[in-house]
C-alpha cells in the first residue's frame, strides 16, 4: 500500500483568526517559573494543538515576544491567548475564584497517576506545570486541589516539561470527553 502526506490544505487547519474565534477547551495552562524560553514555546505550540482555553506564564517564565520561544512555537504564541502573573499563586487564586479545579503536575507523597484520577466532563481545569529543576512551587502545590503524576518506568524520575504538557493534555481531554 502506498501511502503519501496530507498537504496542508487536507489538514484543513484552522486559520490564527478561526483559532481565536473558535470555542475552546476548558482547560488553562499554568508555566510555574519555565527557564527555557523552548519550552515555552513547545508549550504554546501544544495548546493551539488541543485548543485551550488559555495559557498563563508566571515568574520567570518568558513572554511573547521572544525570538526563542517564536523558534519551537511556530507562530502559535498568535493564536494561543495567554497572560502573564507575577507568580503561580496569583494565577491559580483568580482561576480558583472562577470556578476552577486545579490540577498540579508533580511527583508528592498523595499524587495520583493520571489516568487513574476521575473528573466530571463539564468541569473547567487548570494544570500547573513546574520549573524545570526545582518542580512545581510549594505555595503552588498547597492551592492545588489534587496532585497528578505521568508513570514513569525508566530511571529518570521527569519527563520534560513540554512533553509532560503533551501527555496530560492528551489524557485530561479524553477524560472530559471531548476527543
Amino acid at each position: 500500500m502506498e501511502t503519501r502526506k496530507l498537504s496542508m490544505h487536507e489538514l484543513g487547519r484552522l486559520s490564527p483568526e478561526d483559532f481565536r474565534a473558535a470555542g475552546k477547551f476548558p482547560v488553562v495552562v499554568i508555566l510555574d517559573d519555565i527557564r527555557s524560553q523552548n519550552n515555552t514555546g513547545s508549550v504554546f505550540r501544544t495548546c493551539d494543538a488541543f485548543r485551550v482555553e488559555k495559557l498563563y506564564l508566571c515568574g520567570i517564565t518568558a513572554t511573547p515576544p521572544h525570538r526563542e520561544i517564536h523558534k519551537t512555537a511556530l507562530g502559535a504564541e498568535e493564536s494561543v491567548d495567554w497572560k502573564y502573573f507575577g507568580n503561580a499563586t496569583e494565577a491559580i487564586l483568580e482561576l480558583k475564584s472562577s470556578g476552577y479545579l486545579v490540577l498540579a503536575l508533580e511527583h508528592t507523597t498523595s499524587s495520583q497517576p493520571i489516568q487513574a484520577y476521575d473528573l466530571q466532563e463539564d468541569c473547567k481545569i487548570a494544570l500547573v506545570f513546574g520549573n524545570e529543576v526545582q518542580g512545581v512551587s510549594h505555595e503552588a502545590l498547597n492551592l492545588a486541589s489534587a496532585c497528578l503524576e505521568i508513570p514513569q518506568f525508566g530511571t529518570k524520575h521527569s519527563i520534560n516539561v513540554s512533553v509532560a504538557v503533551g501527555i496530560t493534555l492528551w489524557e485530561i481531554l479524553k477524560k472530559l470527553k471531548k476527543i
